[in-house]
């Protein structure tokens, strides 16, 4: 199989789940990231801890990793995984008045981690909105993306550096 061909479709060009009984468990890692950009009022209320409705990031937190733990249930294609760890970290750049939320999933087992760190991240992010939209219902999300990924038979992949 080529790069270019799509696993989630067969011969036929019938949608279906991709057949891993064959492949071997490997340790699986990888990392996503993405930013959400808020007004001056929500990023105070989010480093201050005062919000309304408690700890934002902290409730971020633990919505990225139950987020990262339902992936299956979201993404119609994916293979429900047994996830060994699951870290979230959250960057915050006063200058952009933005958050940058970093997720990495990691387990052992035929098929990678990928989306489980890309939904992580998202439901990271969606939980700021949720948590600040009272004071910024315009905060921006935005540059979710795969940041790195190990193991497996594809191997490592990582991103490009922006210049």
């Amino acid at each position: 199989m080529t790069d270019q061909q799509l696993t989630h479709f067969d011969s036929q060009g019938q949608a279906h789940m991709v057949d891993i009984s064959e492949k071997k468990e490997t340790r699986r890692v990888a990392r996503a990231s993405g930013k959400i950009s808020m007004n001056e009022v929500a990023y105070r209320l989010l480093v201050s801890g005062e919000s309304k409705k408690g700890d934002v990031l902290g409730i971020a937190r633990i919505a990225a990793i139950q987020g990262s733990k339902h992936t299956s249930l979201l993404i119609p294609l994916c293979h429900p995984l047994s996830l060994t760890h699951v870290s979230i970290e959250f960057n915050l750049a006063e200058q952009t008045r933005s958050v940058e939320v970093v997720a990495t999933t990691e387990t052992t087992g035929k098929t990678g981690v990928e989306m489980e760190a890309l939904t992580a991240v998202s439901t990271g992010l969606l939980t700021i909105y949720d948590m600040l939209k009272a004071v910024d219902k315009g905060m921006q999300i935005s540059h979710i993306h795969l940041l790195e990924k190990k193991g497996g038979k594809s191997g490592d992949w990582r991103a490009r550096q922006e210049a």
